[in-house]
């Protein structure tokens, strides 16, 4: 069966069991960023729209959602695992393995898991694996499964599901962008989408502490090898000496991955201490212009993603994480 045909057979079976059974829960990965809260909420919306039983479950710290996503119908999420979730099926959104999701009792005790997902390094953890690499977001591979449900996506399930889109495109920028992600954008644009209050609400009104985040991430810029990998890291003072909060690192990237002669842009953040004191750093990498696939790098540290767009986590310190990056990349051309 090749690549196409298994993920046709892969949409029958997840039409199939949402069609059949009753009780749900819907989840996604750990601190989720536009595309799987988009994803987790578009989800929760169908399964509704077809009667169904659903809890939408999301990690304690992933509440309240970030600003730029406050927009989003997300009055269903909720933090307390069902009783019955060993009776639930669990469907797994935006998901590359069975580590990310958020919710450790899911990962353990759903009755059985439904992986729907986009990263082409997808390890099909699910007993139904729907793994789409040519889909441009998970957002998308949930916008065809509508009209096999017999469905029309109201406003509300339009705008999360576009919100997944324009998010994980780059606002329709990066190279995962086709054709389709142009025609499903028409499609939810019909549906009532306003594209400019959904890029004000997730792009602008930025408060005063992100903007002094990213002032001081700007400052700390540094270029290695010979100008091909952007670097810049951020400390827990930072944090608290700006009132910022994690999700305000949002985007900072993306300035990085804007200069000239860069192939990978990397920023790193400080997470919090664990129970053990230990302070791990959290990666994220960004192709800059397609000719490094930075999911081999995200790999090698223990983490995974796309060619364009991964991350890791590491306890490495900063020297030995630019060391790190420098000798990855001056070996992947």
């Amino acid at each position: 069966m090749n690549g196409l045909d298994a993920v046709d057979e892969a949409r029958r079976l997840v039409v199939e069991a949402l069609r059949d059974e009753q009780r749900f829960v819907a989840v996604t990965h750990e601190h989720p960023d536009g595309d799987a809260l988009g994803s987790l909420v578009a989800m929760t919306r169908t399964l509704h729209a077809l009667g169904k039983d659903v809890v939408s479950l999301v990690d304690d710290e992933d509440l309240p959602v970030p600003r730029e996503y406050s927009g989003l119908a997300t009055d269903h999420l909720v933090t307390d695992v069902p009783g019955d979730l060993a009776e639930r099926t669990a469907i797994c959104l935006d998901c590359g393995n069975i580590d990310r999701v958020a919710v450790a009792a899911v990962r353990e005790g759903a009755g059985r898991i439904i992986n729907v997902d986009h990263h082409h390094d997808n390890t099909r953890f699910g007993d139904i694996d729907l793994v789409d690499p040519d889909a441009s977001c998970t957002a998308e591979i949930l916008w065809d499964l509508l009209p096999d449900l017999g469905l029309e996506a109201d406003r509300e399930t339009a705008e999360a599901l576009y919100v997944g889109l324009v998010t994980d495109t780059g606002r329709f920028m990066y190279e995962n962008t086709r054709g389709r992600a142009h025609l499903m954008a028409a499609d939810l644009l019909a549906a009532g989408v306003e594209p400019f209050p959904v890029y004000r609400k997730v792009y602008e009104g930025v408060p005063w502490s992100k903007l002094a985040l990213l002032a001081r991430a700007l400052d700390r810029v540094r270029q290695e090898d010979e100008g091909r990998v952007t670097f810049a890291l951020l400390r827990r003072e930072d944090y608290a000496r700006t009132g910022a909060q994690d999700s305000d690192s949002e985007g900072i990237i993306d300035h990085l991955r804007t200069v000239a002669g860069t192939r990978v842009a990397a920023f790193a953040r400080e997470l919090p201490a664990d129970a053990d004191g230990e302070v791990r750093t959290k990666v994220s990498l960004r192709s800059a212009d397609g000719r490094i696939d930075v999911s081999v790098i995200a790999r090698a540290g223990g983490g995974g993603g796309h060619p364009q767009a991964a991350g890791f986590t590491t306890t490495l310190d900063e020297e030995q994480l630019v060391s790190f990056l420098r000798g990855q990349v001056h070996e992947l051309g």
